[in-house]
């Protein structure tokens, strides 16, 4: 068998995790690099050993093995907020990482909307279960090459999750928290509203800043309002407002209409002094593919185009920080 890269980093992928950093082929030689920090001496030698049989499985003849504890920085955590449901934030959340990924960033993603979890439909992951290493857990590997926790990885599809605040604090915890790799960068689709899980999200683990998400008419727009406030009272910098749902194109006649109005979330970020990161169309494209697990930012067209606009938003406005 001769040896592949590719095959080779998958291989030892599913048994490393996040803890592998590279694996390189030159000839039949596999040299592979894995980060231990945190591990005892006995789980890095089975790692060692598992990473071996994988990599000879995958054709190496001989297998290198280097272990690094370089001690990481925890990620920045880009938080993405509304004020009120069914504004579409956990679909912009999910293109978001999508678009931040495929411009270079490293991201990873945490669903914390604990009670109501979308985001392993959203990524083509229901039925995926995450491993665990001591008391951390190893995110969920999407198709996209983007890596996620989410409750809906942990609990069985459709099950109420009946916990209350402090239960909720702890799950958002174990979430964040997990063994992210090489991940720089953590977008969290928080619950809508201005609950305990937003509070333990800016008390324990401080993000960077945030991105709210809205639909243009005024009843969203109060309640996205009272999302800002949340953040800057926690002293969390506001990266941009987002218009979801914002104009419809109907795909027989062509004309353009606005159901649920225009421009409203633009021009509160005006009256807040706040920058305004673009909008997204009321598009049935973008709710087929999302409800199939295809993101529509992992594509080509309009709909990839206006959520790579935002992410470039984003990465200007992490590059001035």
């Amino acid at each position: 068998m001769s040896l592949d890269g590719k095959t080779l980093h998958d291989a030892v992928r599913q048994v490393a995790g996040n803890r592998l950093q590279s694996a390189t082929v030159k000839g039949d030689v596999a040299t592979i690099v894995l980060d231990v920090a945190g591990m005892e001496r006995l789980a890095r030698d089975k790692l060692d050993l598992a990473v071996r049989d994988a990599a000879k499985g995958a054709g190496a003849a001989e297998v290198r093995v280097a272990m690094t504890a370089e001690k990481r920085s925890p990620p920045l955590i880009l938080a993405v907020g509304s004020g009120k449901g069914g504004v579409g934030k956990s679909t912009l959340s999910t293109n978001l990482a999508v678009a931040l990924s495929r411009a270079g960033k490293k991201v990873g993603l945490v669903d914390a909307d604990i009670y109501g979890p979308s985001q392993a439909r959203l990524l083509a992951t229901e039925g995926l279960r995450p491993t665990a290493e001591g008391n951390k857990l190893h995110p969920v590997q999407s198709p996209w090459g983007l890596p996620l926790l989410s409750m809906g990885h942990l609990v069985q599809p459709g099950q109420a999750i009946a916990w209350r605040g402090p239960m909720a604090g702890n799950a958002l915890g174990q979430l964040t928290d997990a063994i992210w790799g090489d991940v720089e960068l953590l977008v969290v689709d928080l619950p809508p509203g201005t609950g305990d899980v937003q509070l333990t999200m800016l008390q324990k683990h401080k993000p960077a800043g945030a991105v709210i998400v809205s639909t243009p008419q005024d009843l969203a727009l109060m309640d996205a309002t009272r999302a800002v406030q949340l953040f800057e009272q926690a002293h969390v910098p506001i990266v941009g407002l987002v218009e979801n749902m914002a104009g419809y194109v109907c795909p027989h006649c062509g004309e353009e209409s606005d159901p649920f109005g225009q421009g409203g979330a633009e021009a509160a970020a005006k009256s807040m002094n706040l920058p305004f990161l673009g909008r997204i169309p009321l598009d049935l494209a973008i709710r087929q593919d999302s409800d199939a697990g295809r993101p529509p930012a992992a594509g080509e067209g309009p709909q990839a185009d206006a959520f790579a606009a935002i992410a470039q938003g984003v990465i200007a406005w992490l590059d001035q920080r």
